[in-house]
């Protein structure tokens, strides 16, 4: 009877599951950002560029 509770607990815990979920979803989110490099640094510099431009108009 022990034995099969045992076996139980080890089948039912769930606690190593979300570690690897969460290294997942990072190495997801870093694969993306790698191939969407350029595009990433395309986009960030235009929004830099208009909110540049936009703060030159108060001054």
């Amino acid at each position: 009877m022990k034995k099969k509770k045992q076996e139980m607990s080890i089948l039912s815990n769930n606690a190593g599951v979300t570690t690897v979920e969460i290294m997942l979803i990072l190495v997801v989110l870093i694969a993306l950002a790698i191939i969407f490099r350029e595009q990433i640094i395309s986009l960030v510099n235009k929004l830099w560029t208009s909110i540049n431009g936009d703060v030159k108009k108060f001054y």
